[in-house]
């Protein structure tokens, strides 16, 4: 069972690791529903089991037990270019697509005990990404010590319970279980400078509440508390061996609402707050004491999502999103994780094969800005470069009403 349970965790890593076109290196990508409107109101909506992701306390809107599950590709294009330092007079050229392609997957299951307490289970991700810039190590002197492969992946085991007060107020919390994995390397010739591989487990959590002002108008808030997390395994940085790693998450406020304005069109909407001060440095932890392997620094930033759904007839229903994500970057640019303000245009459609069986789909357009950035180099001084990313994403999902 040991072996069996580390297979999983390590399917459901390889599957998640991806330039995420978040900010920071969030993840918005836990459904095909979600990503089709944006993701604007789905802590309130409740329209199949994976608003378990986002509010435990909308488990409350359900009267009998609710399964989605759903896998979401993201094709990705990170463009690194004209990287050059000593004041331009070294070139290294240009990276036209460092991303890459990754189907990421999530389940989700809701059940009602009675007409006041559920409970749910989901498996999902919120934050991952992934770089490598190495092939641009073609000189003999060249920033070794910024230039490589970096990757943060993470896959979250929810178990939450809601409870309804009264008609028009539910609260929710659940515990996160997350499992994080994470791997740098930094080559100078066949010298590692930098050469991590190592995982671990941290415990966060969330708690939400529901409001139903009446049968056609509700609002929803939920702060998810995500941990630092402690990876061990293989660490060497600055010449020597190092005990573990720790890898500071960002919490996450959102609040969102809903308004079914016809019988057949409702509008909704996200205001999403992430954390993202807390994220300062990757520490590396010794006994002898702790010292930063790479600081960052980054900022809060702010998420806004708006989107409408349309019921054509009982086996069809469109929606449609707009959403934009705040970058992270302050005072410190980084290449191993360049970030920009974002921009999403989204689509969905939800095919209802009968009341109890629904296949839905959704598709995303991400651009992101164009950026040039600064990074220092303990080699060679100050490093140039202008990155751009942007996306597509192609999600489908498939939801049961017991």
């Amino acid at each position: 069972m040991k072996s069996f349970n580390k297979t999983l965790i390590a399917v459901a890593v390889a599957l998640t690791s991806t330039q995420t076109l978040a900010a920071g290196f969030q993840l918005n990508s836990q459904s095909a529903t979600g990503i089709g409107r944006a993701f604007a109101g789905d802590a309130v909506i409740a329209d199949n089991a994976s608003v378990l992701s986002r509010n435990p306390a909308a488990m409350a809107l359900f009267d009998t037990s609710a399964f989605s599950a759903g896998l979401t590709m993201a094709d990705v294009q990170v463009d690194v270019k004209d990287v050059s330092f000593k004041e331009g007079a070294v070139h290294l050229g240009s990276i036209d697509d460092a991303g890459t392609t990754k189907i990421i997957p999530n389940v989700y299951f809701i059940h009602p005990v009675n007409d006041k307490v559920a409970v749910g289970f989901a498996a999902f991700s919120n934050y991952g990404t992934g770089t490598d810039t190495s092939s641009l190590s073609n000189k003999p002197v060249v920033p070794f010590d910024l230039l490589g492969n970096t990757e943060v992946t993470t896959v979250n085991f929810n178990a939450s319970v809601s409870y309804r007060i009264n008609d028009m107020v539910s609260v929710g919390v659940g515990l996160d279980a997350i499992y994080g994995e994470g791997v740098l390397t930094r080559d100078m010739g066949n010298q590692a400078l930098v050469d991590v591989e190592a995982d671990g487990w941290g415990l966060g959590g969330i708690v939400g509440a529901t409001f139903e002002l009446n049968e056609n108008n509700r609002l929803g808030l939920s702060y998810r508390l995500s941990p630092t997390i402690n990876v061990e395994g293989d660490i060497k940085a600055a010449g020597k061996m190092h005990e573990s790693l720790d890898v500071p998450l960002a919490d996450i406020f959102q609040f969102a609402g809903f308004h079914q304005i016809t019988s057949n069109f409702a509008v909704h909407y996200t205001a999403q707050f992430t954390q993202w001060g807390n994220f300062e440095e990757i520490t590396l932890i010794n006994s002898a004491g702790n010292q930063a392997l790479k600081e960052y620094k980054w900022k809060d930033s702010w998420l806004f999502s708006y989107g409408g759904t349309y019921t054509i007839n009982d086996q069809f229903t469109v929606r449609a999103g707009f959403m934009h994500d705040q970058g992270v970057v302050n005072e410190l640019s980084s290449l191993s994780m360049p970030d920009s303000d974002r921009t999403w245009y989204t689509a969905g459609l939800s095919y209802h094969i009968n009341p109890k069986h629904t296949v839905d789909f959704g598709i995303a357009l991400v651009k992101g800005e164009e950026v040039d950035l600064v990074e220092k180099s303990l080699i060679v001084g100050p490093v140039n470069a202008t990155t751009k990313s942007g996306a597509m994403y192609y999600s489908v999902q498939y939801s049961y009403q017991f």
